[in-house]
């Protein structure tokens, strides 16, 4: 494939990512506001993940059926084409806000989720092996990275623009108006990459039926790690800003927004950070050096971007905390040497630390340590994904529909978070659940990498 080719391709995919980070974490600011819309149980509020996610699990159990009996639907059509299908299914799911804001039915909104979460589920099937395969395999994991940065880019823009959003809109009779914009954005988007020159990467080779890809037993190890990974990560950015009304009463409505942009812009620095971990360097100096500049940098756009969303609601310098998490993270690279299936037990070590300080202090510091969490769930979707489907070879796109399929931690975790949430009567001590998952996380990674030997 040509240079140039590669890179329209690669900035098309990317944009992606993108956008499906974007409408996932619209979620995280769209959980309070249905809340109080229809005066909702913490756990029945969890319920826009369990249908979102949820839709992650069905939608890639009927793929991986529908492999299983005349071979993978996407190596057949096409990634291209899958890609398409997606970006049509989440339209339409954003639509269905209209009915479900007209008529004030909480399992309208929920059904419209799901949709959406269906056409991510797609996306994500097929643009993850996409970005993979679009390059030299030795490349993969640091595309994958860099993809995801720009996913977190998403997830970190949602908080501040959804959450301008709807507090313009924040009523049952004009909620549906944000989501309207984003169908629409959706079917430009599909419009776009139907005109666009993507190398199509069709299989060639005679497609088996059955379940080939479960032979490889990093994949089946990685299964699990994306359910207990995505599970954590959706728990801690779904609860975040409930909990911060819980531990700082008196908390301005603005405040717990503006935090959780960081806690997935650390998930952004993360990922640039993997992503310029694994470029060769003439010495580990320059490379480190250039890690903590770009993290640094991209530190600084996060706060002049949120001072201009925000003007007199944030204080710059209310931020230094996460100066010290930001340190700490670049240290875990160095300590892990940018290998980057042992960055996943790394971090995930790190993570069950934060957790277990931020459920043993209160207020405002309990929130910094939660926010912390963000920088190193960074690389873990990366890294496992990249990890687990590294041998499968024409079997690589059924792997990775068990991989999404396994998304289904985000949709069941979180309303065990909500009911654990309910007994104790806040979210403070709930943090167990995630806490549990990262133990997982540490076996997955000390694993994979002895059988990645």
């Amino acid at each position: 494939m040509k240079k140039n080719t590669s890179a329209i391709s690669f900035a098309a995919i990317v944009s992606l990512f993108f956008m499906w980070g974007f409408i996932t974490c619209m979620n995280d600011i769209l959980i309070p506001e249905l809340k109080e819309m229809f005066n909702l149980s913490r756990a029945a509020s969890m319920f826009v993940q369990f249908c979102f996610f949820g839709a992650y699990f069905v939608g890639s159990l009927i793929y991986f059926i529908i492999s299983i009996a005349v071979g993978d639907p996407i190596s057949k059509i096409g990634y291209k084409k899958g890609i398409i299908a997606g970006l049509v299914t989440a339209a339409v799911g954003c639509g269905l806000f209209y009915p479900a804001s007209t008529l004030n039915l909480y399992p309208l909104f929920l059904t419209g989720l799901f949709v959406i979460g269906l056409g991510v589920t797609i996306l994500q099937i097929a643009a993850n092996p996409y970005v993979t395969i679009l390059g030299t395999p030795e490349g993969a994991s640091g595309r994958l990275n860099l993809s995801q940065a720009f996913n977190s880019l998403g997830t970190t823009l949602a908080p501040m623009l959804g959450g301008i959003l709807l507090s313009h809109f924040a009523d049952a009779a004009h909620i549906h108006i944000p989501y309207l914009m984003f169908a629409a954005l959706f079917l430009l988007v599909a419009l776009v990459i139907a005109v666009v020159p993507l190398p199509a990467f069709q299989n060639t080779e005679k497609l088996d039926s059955g379940t080939n890809a479960l032979k490889d037993k990093t994949l089946v190890l990685g299964i699990f790690a994306i359910f207990c990974y995505v599970g954590a990560e959706v728990c801690i950015g779904s609860s975040f800003i409930n909990c911060s009304h819980e531990l700082v009463p008196g908390i301005s409505e603005e405040t717990p927004k503006i935090l959780l942009a960081f806690y997935w812009g650390g998930l952004m620095i993360g990922r640039f950070l993997g992503s310029l971990s694994l470029i060769e360097y003439k010495n580990n100096a320059a490379k480190y050096g250039l890690m903590a500049l770009v993290a640094l940098g991209t530190f600084v756009v996060l706060i002049g971007v949120t001072y201009f969303l925000h003007p007199g609601k944030f204080s710059p310098w209310m931020m230094w905390p996460y100066l010290v998490f930001i340190a700490i993270n670049v240290c875990g690279f160095i300590v892990g040497k940018s290998q980057s299936i042992k960055m996943i037990s790394i971090f995930a070590g790190v993570n069950i630390i934060l957790l277990a300080v931020a459920m043993y202090v209160t207020g405002v510091p309990a929130l910094w340590f939660l926010l912390g969490t963000g920088l190193f769930n960074s690389v873990m979707w990366s890294n496992i994904f990249s990890g687990a489907i590294a041998h499968l070879g024409k079997n690589t796109a059924q792997g990775s529909s068990l991989l999404v399929m396994a998304i289904l931690g985000g949709a069941l975790l979180p309303p065990l978070q909500g009911l654990v949430a309910d007994a104790l009567g806040g979210y403070h001590f709930s943090y167990f659940i995630p806490m549990l998952a990262y133990v997982y996380l540490i076996f997955f990674g000390v694993k994979a990498e002895k059988l990645a030997i």
